[in-house]
Parts: structure tokens; sequence; C-alpha cells
């Protein structure tokens, strides 16, 4: 079988093809020009995307959608994360949450469209943690924002950007056990169909 992702991170495809490793389904990039939905909640986001791509392929898809969800902040900037850091950036960040609670937290949604169902299948996945009083670390190529010099995962005293691979790693197969990702509950998900060989067939 063959699942399209609505995407161009290639990080994004390898993680998902990882989780469906042994289930003889194949992940390919599906890199379309998908109109921004005006919406601040990762779950309608994702849905318009998966919707979007499904209309244009007509073949089994996902597409996702991540935040970052600032406590203090009335759970800004949401889904707005890359206009944040195009205009405040990091620092503003930090200035907006001084002598303010620092807890915050990354949400996800994966949304799967096969063309069987009438609705988007929906998956949803968070990583709780804190904001470090200044950036720490350096960027590396597994970290998919720069908001890892400044997210520290729940139990932990590093930034992401602190950690080694082997250290961040282990932070994240951690947290999946606490909070599993959308990537793991997707696979669980996909592999329990029964009718999963016969979706792509014409």
């Amino acid at each position: 079988m063959e699942i399209f992702y609505a995407t161009r991170n290639e990080g994004k495809i390898r993680s998902l093809q990882r989780h469906l490793h042994g289930s003889g389904i194949t992940v390919i990039a599906a890199p379309l020009d998908i109109p921004e939905p005006r919406s601040d909640d990762v779950k309608e986001i994702a849905v318009a995307k998966v919707r979007y791509a499904h209309q244009h392929l007509q073949k089994p898809v996902v597409a996702l959608d991540a935040g970052f969800y600032i406590s203090s902040l009335n759970g800004f900037p949401r889904a707005f994360v890359n206009f944040a850091l195009e205009t405040v950036g990091l620092e503003g960040i930090l200035k907006l949450v001084e002598d303010k609670s620092r807890d915050c937290e990354f949400r996800e949604c994966l949304a799967y469209v096969d063309g069987i169902d009438s609705e988007p299948r929906c998956f949803m996945g968070r990583v709780p943690g804190s904001i470090s009083s200044k950036q720490h670390g350096l960027m590396a190529p597994h970290l998919w924002s720069t908001l890892a010099l400044i997210f520290v995962p729940e139990g932990c005293q590093k930034t992401l950007a602190q950690m080694s691979y082997d250290e961040y790693a282990d932070v994240r197969s951690r947290a999946t056990r606490k909070n599993p990702s959308v990537g793991k509950l997707f696979s669980e998900w996909i592999m329990t169909k029964t009718d999963i060989t016969d979706t792509n067939r014409e």
C-alpha cells in the first residue's frame, strides 16, 4: 500500500515511515502547494490540508499541522509559529513570558483521508514542557524548529538544542510512551485495518 504525505519536509516523511516499518506501507512525498487555511487550530488546518490534497491526488493521503502553545499567553502563538518567529522572534517570546508562567506545549494533528470514510481521521499529539530563561544550545539537522533553543521538555533540565542526538532520541522515546506521537497513533491504527491492502486498487 502507498500513502501520500502532503509535505516537502523529508524529516516528516522519514519519521512516519519509521513508524510504519514492516507494515508493507510506503510513504510517498506529495509536495503540493496547499493554500494555508485561516485558522489558529491545528486540527482545522490539518483537516483542510488533507481534504485539499485528497481532492487533487485521489489517493490515500496524510497531512500534518503543528502549533506551539504558551499557557500564560492564552495559547499564543498557537498554529502561527512561523509568523511569531518571523516577527517577534525567540527573544520576543522570551520577553513576553518574563515574570509569567513558562509552561508550554507542542500540539500536532495528523489527518488521513482514503476516500472510503466520508470524514478525515485525525490523530492528536502533545509534548509538554517549559520555556527556558534564555536561548541554549545549537541547531542540528534533527531539530525541526528554532524553538528547540528555548524548549525544555517536561522532566528535563536542558533545551532540545542542548541535547546530543542520543539524549534527544531518549527524551522523544520517553515522551512518546507518556504522550504517544501522531505517527505512532496513526501507524497503530492503519495497521489494524483489514482492508488497507485494497485502498489503492483501481
